[in-house]
């Protein structure tokens, strides 16, 4: 119970100070709808739309997820708050999930914004929806994790920025979002299978258009895989610098 307190009122916290702010929230539906306008507009077709949705959501969740946690825990950092709330009485697990389940649920969020307008636009009958929320949830899950990682490496919000675009603008050529990975050059094909993005990535397609490349369970196992990896890291680096 005590931890179930901590925990929403870290929450709470994080989401009155930092992501229910105006410019978060409008930055945050700005962001997405100028994602899927930009690439909905140059569709002439609803087949066109549906095949592009999975790569705007992808993108939506990637750039929502990791600037947010650039943001609380950056500056909590440079506060010295953030060592302060490493004292509270709860396991470190459960503080560090408290701090990113808001960008995980803003990540969320983020996605379904293209979906929305998609569905005005073209036919969704055929998505399924329970391969896609699983898709949305770990692709969040997994890019938060990302976040939080280059969060606690660095000093400042610019160099969380800068260090996270080092990350996503690859992600966003390499990972299958707008073109399939084996059009990549080969040398790279490897490389886009170290990336948490491009299981999330073949799971959208799959649920959204049945063109998935990689077995269901086989993105499923790799994405949890990437969230436990990435969580685990990020919590070796916070007992490493702040816990000795």
């Amino acid at each position: 119970m005590n931890g179930c307190i901590a925990y929403w009122g870290i929450l709470r916290k994080d989401m009155r100070s930092y992501y229910l702010k105006p410019p978060n929230i409008s930055w945050g539906l700005i962001f997405p709808l100028a994602w899927t306008l930009m690439f909905f507009i140059r569709s002439e077709t609803a087949v066109d739309i549906r095949s592009l949705l999975p790569g705007v959501m992808a993108l939506s969740i990637l750039f929502g997820t990791t600037s947010m946690l650039a943001v609380t825990v950056t500056f909590e950092k440079r506060g010295r708050s953030f060592e302060r709330l490493l004292l509270a009485p709860i396991s470190l697990e459960l503080l560090m999930w408290a701090k990113t389940s808001g960008a995980v649920f803003f990540g969320a969020v983020n996605a379904f914004v293209p979906v929305v307008m998609a569905a005005f636009l073209a036919d969704l009958s055929g998505v399924i929806w329970w391969q896609l929320i699983v898709a949305v949830t770990l692709v969040a899950i997994s890019s938060t994790f990302l976040g939080l990682l280059i969060a606690v490496c660095v000093k400042e919000v610019f160099e969380a920025q800068t260090f996270s675009n080092f990350f996503r603008f690859p992600m966003v050529f390499l990972c299958g979002l707008f073109f399939p990975i084996d059009q990549l050059p080969g040398p790279l094909q490897p490389l886009a299978y170290l990336l948490p993005l491009t299981y999330g990535a073949d799971l959208l397609h799959e649920a959204v258009q049945s063109t998935g490349r990689l077995p269901v369970a086989v993105n499923l196992a790799a994405l949890v895989g990437f969230c436990l990896l990435l969580f685990l890291v990020s919590l070796h680096r916070i007992r490493q610098k702040w816990i000795r």
